[in-house]
């Protein structure tokens, strides 16, 4: 924190500990978790040792300390072939990847709310704009934009229709929701309309996205589409309860006369599309439905579904504040449309549009 600015950020970090049953204390495993990350990527000790700032001695003394405490290799080592993680350091690898795609969205969340909370008591402070959005990679490089541009952005992670009924009920300035393009959007429109009002709201145009069902390169089940869910042996992983994501899903399936209850997994969560993709690239799944940009991340096939708009709702009255116009020059800026435009599955051409409904839907 700067006592001459009162300028800070809040940044929250999921960490685990192994807890020693001889009650003898904890033992952290963020430094070998990032050790065997860089391994991983590097394919051999020394880069490993130069992307983590370590020393050879030091790393090699981390990487023995957890062998003999788990009681097996974390490495294989090949001779002129490199190094590899063992099964058990791939696996605990894997751990590590769906901890931070499940929790850090939710850490983010919190983050932002803590920061406003504290800075209204700053002297001078000034309110931040309350954006309320379903986690989406747009979204989340909009907040790392936005850092330093006064008077910045407080988010909530919450589901669309919980972003939208807070928007309604004046509890934040912002509300984002998908809407797919094509035969599902009039059903997922109805069941916005409860909270977007003609006379009263603006739409933002952020993205149009792909969304699709992931699956672990080469298709190995060969899942082409929805109808593959109710296949025998087919395990499928969903968003969670009150998603747009998982109300389309119900749509899809709906419209090809399937139950919900024939679809092995359909039961079974996560938070983020990158929670979903880890999921499946750990292999709890064979499929799972989210944005290509998560697939790609995790090295896994992608099957098309659906294109989405994402909007943020935002009250009329609200492009007279100085506070939009900062968070409107970051969203029509190059620096942000180039980067959303990069994002695998993304289209930026048209972020930072402003459109009533009307124009928007019809």
């Amino acid at each position: 924190m700067n006592d001459s600015s009162g300028a800070f950020r809040i940044a929250l970090r999921p960490g685990w500990w192994l807890e020693r049953l001889d009650g003898d204390g904890g033992v952290a495993l963020q430094e070998v978790l990032a050790l065997l990350a860089a391994i991983d990527a590097t394919g051999n000790i020394t880069g490993a040792c130069r992307a983590c700032n370590l020393s050879y001695r030091h790393a090699w003394g981390v990487l023995r300390r957890f062998e003999a405490l788990f009681g097996v290799p974390l490495l294989i080592t090949r001779r002129r072939q490199g190094t590899e993680l063992s099964p058990f350091g791939q696996r605990l690898l894997w751990a590590n990847r769906r901890i931070e795609a499940r929790l850090m969205p939710m850490l983010d969340s919190l983050a932002s709310e803590l920061q406003e909370e504290l800075q209204r008591l700053l002297p001078e402070g000034k309110p931040h704009l309350r954006l309320h959005a379903s986690h989406g990679f747009a979204v989340e490089a909009l907040m790392q934009h936005m850092q330093g541009h006064a008077p910045g952005l407080e988010l909530r992670y919450r589901t669309a229709s919980e972003a939208l009924a807070a928007l309604d009920a004046g509890e934040c300035d912002l509300a984002g929701f998908q809407v797919p393009l094509g035969e599902f959007e009039p059903a997922m429109l109805a069941h916005y309309r409860q909270w977007l009002h003609h006379d009263d709201h603006l739409l933002m145009h952020l993205a149009v996205r792909n969304t699709g069902l992931f699956v672990p390169a080469g298709n190995p089940k060969r899942i082409l589409g929805i109808a593959d869910l109710a296949r025998p042996g087919v395990r499928f992983v969903n968003r969670q309860t009150g998603s747009s994501t998982r109300h389309l899903i119900e749509l899809m399936l709906r419209r090809l006369d399937i139950p919900v209850s024939r679809v092995q997994g359909y039961e079974n969560s996560e938070f983020t599309h990158m929670a979903v993709a880890a999921h499946i690239a750990s292999g709890m799944a064979d499929t799972g439905i989210g944005v290509e940009t998560a697939a790609h991340r995790f090295g896994l096939d992608f099957v098309p579904l659906a294109r989405e708009r994402y909007f943020f709702a935002l009250r009329k009255d609200l492009i007279e504040q100085a506070a939009w116009k900062a968070l409107l020059a970051v969203m029509q800026g190059a620096g942000y449309r180039n980067f959303v435009g990069q994002l695998v599955g993304y289209d930026a051409r048209e972020t930072g549009r402003i459109q009533t409904l009307k124009e928007a839907f019809g």
